[in-house]
C-alpha cells in the first residue's frame, strides 16, 4: 500500500486545532473553580472576538494576495467615529454607510499607494496607521461620543434574533462570505496565484494591479464593520477602538494557517485563531496575569506563527 504523507498546509491546520484543544483543557482544568466553563464566559469569549474575526477574514485576503496592513486598527476607530457624528444629525442607516464608507475609503487610499506607486504595502499602511489614527483623535477631540440609536444598538450591538446575538450572526455572515469568495470564486483564485507569484500570476492574465487595490477595500470594509460592531456593543465611539486589535488579528490569521509570504490562506483557520487568542486573554485575565504579561505571551506566539509560516520550501 502506499501512502502519502499530508502536505505542510494540512499539518500546519491539524496543529492550530489541536492547539485550540490544548489551551482550551488547560483553562479548563487550571480555572474550573474561576468560571471559565460558564456558559456566561464562553458566550463574552465570542462576542469579544466578533470584530477580530471580521477584521481576520479581510486580513487573510491581504496576506494571501502577498501584502500587508497595517493600519486597520486605526480605521476600525475612525469608521465608529465618524458613524457616531454621523447618527448625532441623521438617520442611523446614514451611519452605517458613513462608517463603512470610512473604512473602504482607508483602504482605497493603501491600494491606491500600494498598486499604482508600487510601494511595499508595509511601509505604505504603516505611514496611513499614524494618519488615520490622528484623524480619529482630532475629529473625537480625544472624547467618547455616545451612540444612542436604538435600531443602530439592536443592529450591530445588543440586539438577538432568534436568541442568537447580533454580533455573532455578524461574525458569521463575514465568515461564510469571505470562505465562499475565497475558496468557490475565480476572485479567490487569483488572489492565491498572486500571492504565490505575482509575475507568473500577470502573465496568466491576471490583472494584479486591480487585485492589490481590491483587497486593501476589502480589508478596509472589514475594519468599517468592525469599527460598527464595537460602536453598537458598546454604545459609544472611542479613538482607542481597535488600537489592540493589531498583533491580535495578526497573530490570529498566522497561527490559523495563513502565509505571511502569500499564496496560502483560510478562513475557518482565522476563526479558530482569533477565538484561540480571545480564549487565551480571557484566560490570562482569569488566572489573574497583568496586561504586561498579556502582551508578552500575544507577542511570542505571534514570533512563533511568523517563523513557522516562513519557513516553508524555495517556490
Amino acid at each position: 500500500m502506499n501512502f502519502t504523507l499530508p502536505s505542510r498546509a494540512a499539518l500546519q491546520g491539524l496543529i492550530v486545532y489541536a492547539g485550540f484543544v490544548l489551551i482550551f483543557l488547560f483553562f479548563s482544568v487550571m480555572l474550573w473553580d474561576r468560571g471559565f466553563l460558564s456558559a456566561q464566559n464562553l458566550t463574552n469569549i465570542v462576542l469579544q472576538t466578533a470584530p477580530a474575526t471580521v477584521l481576520a477574514v479581510g486580513l487573510v485576503f491581504v496576506l494571501a494576495a502577498g501584502e500587508i496592513d497595517l493600519s486597520f486598527g486605526a480605521a476600525v476607530a475612525l469608521a465608529a467615529i465618524v458613524a457616531a457624528m454621523v447618527m448625532r444629525v441623521y438617520p442611523w442607516p446614514i451611519g452605517v454607510l458613513a462608517g463603512m464608507g470610512t473604512g473602504m475609503a482607508v483602504g482605497l487610499v493603501n491600494g491606491a499607494i500600494v498598486a499604482y506607486a508600487r510601494l511595499p504595502s508595509f511601509l505604505v499602511t504603516l505611514a496611513t496607521m499614524g494618519v488615520v489614527a490622528g484623524l480619529a483623535r482630532e475629529l473625537s477631540n480625544l472624547q467618547s461620543i455616545p451612540v444612542t440609536a436604538e435600531p443602530f444598538i439592536a443592529v450591530f450591538g445588543g440586539g438577538r434574533v432568534f436568541g442568537i446575538p447580533s454580533l455573532v450572526l455578524w461574525t458569521m455572515a463575514a465568515l461564510v462570505i469571505g470562505h465562499l469568495i475565497f475558496r468557490e470564486t475565480r476572485y479567490g483564485a487569483h488572489v492565491l496565484a498572486t500571492g504565490d507569484n505575482p509575475r507568473a500570476a500577470l502573465v496568466s492574465g491576471i490583472r494584479v494591479v486591480r487585485l492589490r487595490l481590491s483587497v486593501m477595500v476589502l480589508s478596509g470594509a472589514c475594519a468599517g464593520l468592525a469599527g460598527l460592531l464595537y460602536a453598537g456593543r458598546l454604545q459609544a465611539a472611542r479613538y482607542t477602538l481597535g488600537e489592540s486589535d493589531l498583533m491580535t488579528v495578526i497573530a490570529a490569521v498566522i497561527v490559523g494557517g495563513t502565509a505571511l509570504s502569500g499564496g496560502r490562506g483560510t478562513i475557518p483557520g482565522a476563526l479558530v485563531g482569533s477565538l484561540m487568542m480571545g480564549m487565551l486573554s480571557n484566560g490570562l485575565i482569569l488566572m489573574g496575569l497583568s496586561v504586561s504579561w498579556q502582551m508578552i505571551i500575544k507577542g511570542l506566539i505571534v514570533l512563533v506563527a511568523v517563523a513557522v509560516s516562513l519557513r516553508e520550501p524555495n517556490r
